[in-house]
């Protein structure tokens, strides 16, 4: 990490169109794209992830796509390792870092560091893990935001380890909220200009509806196939859409629903970001029509 190597940050909720926008502002740029999105680290699980298109990764040159396996995992410390090397390439290279994604604690890592968060307590989480087993993950949820709502509201009630962990956190003293608003505000690690897409609501949501329909009937059931052909059962923090999509591979879910469902996670996924988003100190939202020029000539002025 170079606090000298000016970047760019084009973030925003899914389905806002930040692929498309930064392909076209890359090549105004000579820019090459750095993927801050948690879901497109993993090899395989394409279709559902809604990664960039063949043609669009010709078009621009993308780093940290399919850096992990499924069932691996990813957290914001690594993610922030291999962005700070594939950034010191890039501008070794002479070419523009153009980070891209709407995963809001990547982009915080990136941009300001790790959070300073309580430790791991191994009997903590074992006591934890044995109440969810016992009265169901939900009522580990609604502790969680009777402790923190902000926190319970970022993550899903299903999503175990991170419900756990923000537990864990709160019992250190500070709620996992108050840490990452606390760290919104450190030192920087680069220079950047932040920009995120914000279109009208009832725009994002018809899109997030095409996108839930065109991910349900392109693959993602072959994808889940593979998955279940792999590892017997659906492995741990897949990506949005799999574990329904695994659902109706096992005859759980009917497959005329599947792309409802996908479209009512993206929704909720979408409205996490934003909040998240939105506490972001240095943030600048962008309304559509987006003009490619005028964002090229925004992320080249980083302060």
């Amino acid at each position: 990490m170079d606090a000298k190597v000016a970047i760019a940050v084009l973030a925003g909720p899914t389905a806002s169109g930040k692929t498309s926008l930064a392909v076209e502002v890359a090549g105004l740029l000579g820019a090459e794209i750095v993927s801050a999105d948690s879901q497109q680290v993993y090899r395989g699980l394409d279709v559902g992830t809604a990664k960039p298109s063949a043609e669009e990764r010709a078009a621009a040159p993308h780093h940290l796509l399919d850096v992990a396996e499924p069932g691996e995992g990813m957290d914001a410390a690594r993610f922030a390792s291999l962005a700070d090397q594939a950034i010191a390439d890039i501008a070794a290279r002479g070419r523009f870092p153009l980070v891209v994604g709407g995963t809001g604690l990547y982009l915080r890592t990136l941009l300001h560091g790790v959070v300073a968060a309580p430790g791991r307590d191994p009997a903590l989480r074992a006591r934890l893990e044995e109440e969810a087993a016992r009265h169901g993950r939900g009522a580990l949820h609604a502790r969680l935001a009777a402790m923190d709502p902000a926190a319970a509201a970022r993550i899903r009630p299903n999503d175990l380890v991170r419900v756990v962990r923000a537990l864990e956190i709160a019992a250190g003293g500070r709620t996992q909220s108050e840490l990452f608003a606390a760290h919104g505000f450190a030192e920087r690690r680069y220079r950047y200009r932040l920009l995120a897409l914000d279109p009208p609501r009832e725009e994002l949501h018809r899109r997030i509806v095409a996108r839930a329909q065109a991910i349900a009937r392109g693959g993602i059931l072959e994808e889940a196939r593979a998955l279940v052909a792999r590892f017997g059962a659906a492995p741990p923090r897949l990506p949005i859409g799999y574990a329904e999509a695994v659902a109706c591979v096992r005859g759980e879910l009917a497959p005329e629903d599947l792309a409802g469902r996908i479209a009512m996670l993206h929704r909720r996924y979408a409205r996490r970001q934003v909040i998240w988003l939105r506490r972001e100190p240095d943030v600048e939202w962008l309304r559509p029509p987006f003009d490619a020029v005028a964002v090229a000539r925004m992320c080249r002025t980083a302060p």
